[in-house]
C-alpha cells in the first residue's frame, strides 16, 4: 500500500466515524435483529440532582413466557465501570429476575415490560434517594409506588391523545407500574430520573433478553433508544468533568518542555542529530494534540456532542502523535543517526510491524470515541485496541535489546571497552526506562482507577500524562545532545582510523593537515597528520 493509499484510507476511515456521532453524552442506538441477552447501553456517574433521560421505542419482540424469561432495562450502579462492562455476561442467571440481586445493598431499579399487559413493571433495591418521572398504567390508584404529590404530576400532549406524567420517589423495596405504549406491534416508553445525595455514583444502564441466556436458539429482537444524560455542570461523566482543564494545563507544561528541548539543541547545534529534531516534533505533536483534546471535552460538555472540526483536528494530531512515539522509541532503541545511519534487516521488519499497528491501533481508538456502547462492533475494537498495543509495547523492547546484546560483545574490544561499558549501561537504563512506562501507563493506572471512587476516577488519565511528561523528560536528558554524552561519544570510522596508521606509518604525507569531521558529519578541526 502506498503513502497516497494510506492517506485517503485515513482521511476516509476519519469521515466514516465522524458521521456516527457516538463520541457524545446524548446517545440515539438502534439494534436490529439483535441476538445478544445484554446490551451495555452506557455508563454514567451522576452527581447530586443528575438527570436520566430514556426513551425507547420501536421495540420488536416475539411473544414468549415473559414471567421465566423477563426482558427490560436495568440501571445499576458500581464504583468500577470494567466491572460493569462484564457482570452482565458473566452472571447464569437473569439480571431482572429478583432473586438474582436479593442481596444487592446498592441502588439498583429494575423495568421489566410486559407486552401482554401493555406495562412497564418497575422494582427497586438498596438504598436510594431518586426521583423518577414517567406515565403511568391506567388509573392512578393501580399504581403502588409512592407518589410525591398529585400537584407535581405533569402532563403533555401527544396528538390528540392527553399522557400524564407523574413523579415517584424512589426508596427500597419501591413497586411501580408504568405505562407501555404499542402501535402496529412496536411497543414503546419513557421515564426521567433525578438522582439524590444517597444515590449519586457510577451508573451501568443495560438492556436484557433473558431468553437468549439459555442454550439453543437465539430469538431476535429490534429497538431504537435514545438516553441522555447530563449533570448540574454540563453533560459530561462525573469523572470526566476535570478533564477539559487538565489536558489544557498538561498541552501548557509539555508545549514548555518541548520550547526548552528546542533551546537545548540550538545551544549544542554542533551535536544535534536528526532524531533530536523528531524528539522535538513528538512533543509539539503531543502539546497540540492535547490541545484539541481539550477543546473536544469542552463541546461535549456544553453541547452534549463533539464539533465536527475539533473532532477531527484531534484525531488527526492523536494519530500524529501514536505514529511518532513508537517510531521515535525504535529509533533510538536502534541507535539510528547516533551509531549509525542504516537500519540492518530485522530492525527494518520492527518498523514493518510497529507502523501498520500502530496505524490499526489508533483507528480502533477513533472507532471506540465514535461508536455508541451498545453496539456490537464497540467491544470488538476495544479487544482489538488492547491486543495492538500491546503487541507494539513488546516490539519497541527488541531494539534496545538487540543494542545491549551488541554493546555487550563489543565492550570486550581492545580500545573501545570504556566507551561501550558506558552506552551499555545508558541502553540498560533506558529499557528500564520503557518498561516502568509501559508497565505503569497499562497496569499500575488502571488499577488505581478501579480502586477510586467514581468522581476521582479522573486521575487515571492525570497519572497517564504525568507518567508520559516524565518518560519524554528522561528520554530527553540521557539523549541529549551534549558533548559529555557517552551515547554520542563515536569513534570515527574503523576504515579511516586503519587508514590513517597506514599512511603515518609510511610518512607519505607527513606534514599534510585533514580535516576532522564530528559524528554528526559536521566538519569540526583540522588537525595534522602527524
Amino acid at each position: 500500500m502506498s503513502m497516497v493509499q494510506i492517506k485517503w484510507y485515513l482521511a476516509g476511515v476519519l469521515f466514516i466515524l465522524l458521521q456516527s456521532g457516538g463520541d457524545a453524552r446524548i446517545h440515539k442506538l438502534t439494534l436490529e435483529n439483535e441476538t445478544r441477552s445484554a446490551v451495555d447501553l452506557n455508563n454514567f456517574g451522576f452527581f447530586a440532582n443528575g438527570t436520566l433521560d430514556v426513551n425507547m421505542s420501536f421495540l420488536l419482540v416475539q411473544k414468549l413466557d415473559y414471567t421465566a424469561f423477563p426482558v427490560g432495562f436495568s440501571l445499576s450502579r458500581s464504583r468500577v465501570i470494567e466491572v460493569l462492562s462484564y457482570t452482565a455476561e458473566e452472571t447464569e442467571t437473569c439480571p431482572l429476575k429478583p432473586t438474582s440481586n436479593a442481596n444487592s445493598t446498592e441502588p439498583l431499579v429494575l423495568f421489566l415490560i410486559d407486552i401482554y399487559n401493555l406495562c412497564v413493571d418497575v422494582s427497586t433495591m438498596g438504598f436510594q434517594d431518586s426521583i423518577l418521572s414517567a406515565t403511568p398504567k391506567g388509573d392512578t390508584n393501580k399504581v403502588k409506588g409512592k407518589s410525591r404529590d398529585a400537584s407535581e404530576s405533569e402532563s403533555k400532549d401527544v396528538g390528540a391523545k392527553k399522557v400524564e406524567k407523574s413523579e415517584y420517589f424512589l426508596d427500597k423495596n419501591a413497586k411501580l407500574t408504568l405505562d407501555l405504549g404499542v402501535n402496529n406491534g412496536l411497543y414503546s416508553f419513557s421515564f426521567h430520573m433525578l438522582f439524590g445525595e444517597k444515590s449519586q455514583g457510577l451508573y451501568s444502564l443495560k438492556f436484557h433478553y433473558c431468553h437468549n441466556m439459555e442454550p439453543g436458539i437465539k430469538i431476535p429482537y429490534s429497538f431504537t433508544v435514545d438516553v441522555k444524560e447530563k449533570n448540574l455542570e454540563g453533560f459530561l461523566s462525573a469523572a470526566e468533568i476535570p478533564l477539559s482543564r487538565l489536558y489544557i494545563c498538561m498541552a501548557g507544561v509539555f508545549f514548555t518542555a518541548a520550547m526548552i528541548w528546542v533551546y537545548t539543541l540550538m545551544k549544542h547545534r554542533y551535536s544535534v542529530f536528526k532524531i533530536h529534531w523528531l524528539m522535538a516534533a513528538l512533543a509539539f505533536t503531543k502539546s497540540t494534540s492535547l490541545v484539541f483534546h481539550s477543546i473536544n471535552y469542552h463541546f461535549i460538555n456544553t453541547e452534549g456532542h463533539p464539533i465536527e472540526a475539533w473532532a477531527v483536528m484531534y484525531y488527526i494530531t492523536h494519530l500524529l502523535k501514536g505514529a511518532l512515539l513508537f517510531i521515535t522509541l525504535v529509533l533510538i532503541g536502534t541507535g539510528w543517526a547516533f551509531v549509525k545511519y542504516i537500519l540492518s534487516d530485522k530492525e527494518k521488519k520492527i518498523f514493518i510491524i510497529v507502523i501498520p499497528l500502530q496505524v490499526l491501533a489508533n483507528v480502533a481508538y477513533i472507532i471506540i470515541e465514535s461508536t455508541e456502547e451498545g453496539s456490537s462492533e464497540y467491544y470488538l475494537w476495544k479487544e482489538i485496541l488492547f491486543l495492538v498495543d500491546l503487541i507494539c509495547c513488546g516490539a519497541i523492547l527488541f531494539p534496545v535489546v538487540w543494542s545491549i546484546r551488541h554493546l555487550q560483545e563489543a565492550s570486550s574490544t581492545d580500545g573501545k571497552a570504556a566507551m561501550n561499558l558506558e552506552k551499555l549501561k545508558l541502553f540498560r537504563h533506558y529499557y528500564v526506562m520503557i518498561v516502568c512506562y509501559i508497565y505503569f501507563t497499562r497496569i499500575i493506572a488502571i488499577l488505581l482507577k478501579i480502586t477510586m471512587p467514581f468522581q476521582w476516577q479522573w486521575c487515571y488519565e492525570f497519572l497517564v500524562e504525568v507518567s508520559t511528561l516524565i518518560f519524554f523528560v528522561l528520554t530527553g536528558y540521557k539523549f541529549r545532545p551534549a558533548s559529555n554524552n557517552p551515547y554520542l561519544q563515536l569513534p570515527q570510522d574503523e576504515e579511516d582510523v586503519e587508514m590513517d596508521e597506514v599512511v603515518t606509518e609510511s610518512g607519505a604525507l607527513e606534514g599534510i593537515s585533514k580535516v576532522k569531521k564530528t559524528s554528526n558529519g559536521r566538519d569540526c578541526q583540522k588537525e595534522p597528520t602527524l
